[in-house]
C-alpha cells in the first residue's frame, strides 16, 4: 500500500495562565491510500485539534506530521462557501489566492463539479443549493 500521510507521536499542550491542558497524547498513525479513516470521541477529546494540526491552523507541541508529498483538507460539518460567489468561484478561490489559477487547473474543477453532479449548479450561488450539494462544493 502506498503511504499517504504519517502521524508520528503527535502531542498538543495548550497553556493558560493557570495550567496545562494536554489536548492530544502521543498519537501516531499510518494513513494509505484508500483508507478510510473517522475520528471519533466525546466532546474535547482533540478530535479538532489534531485536524488543525493537520492542515496547518495550529501547531504540535512536539512530534512530526509526514505528508509524502501530498495536498490534504478537509469538509468542516459547517461549509464555509461565500454567498456572493458562484460555485465555480467559491471552488476557484483557494488556487486564486494561491496565485495558482492555470487554465488546466480551473477544467480540472469543472471536471470534479460535473462528476459530482454538480454540472448544473457552476454558475450558481450557494442559497441556490441543498445542504448535500454545499457539502460536495465545500
Amino acid at each position: 500500500m502506498n503511504n499517504i500521510l504519517s502521524i508520528n507521536n503527535i502531542t498538543k499542550i495548550y497553556h493558560t495562565p493557570k495550567e496545562e491542558i494536554m489536548a492530544i497524547d502521543n498519537i501516531s498513525i499510518n494513513v494509505n491510500d484508500g483508507d478510510f479513516i473517522a475520528i471519533v470521541g466525546p466532546s474535547g477529546c482533540g478530535k479538532s485539534t489534531l485536524l488543525s494540526i493537520l492542515n496547518g491552523q495550529e501547531t504540535a507541541t512536539s512530534g512530526e506530521v509526514d505528508y509524502h508529498h501530498k495536498t490534504i483538507g478537509y469538509m468542516l460539518q459547517e461549509d464555509a462557501l461565500f454567498d456572493w460567489l458562484t460555485v465555480l468561484d467559491n471552488c476557484l478561490l483557494g488556487l486564486k489566492i494561491k496565485k495558482q489559477l492555470t487554465d488546466d487547473n480551473k477544467n480540472y474543477v469543472t471536471y470534479l463539479l460535473n462528476k459530482y453532479g454538480l454540472k448544473d449548479f457552476i454558475n450558481s450561488y450557494p442559497r441556490n443549493l441543498s445542504g448535500g450539494m454545499r457539502q460536495r462544493v465545500g
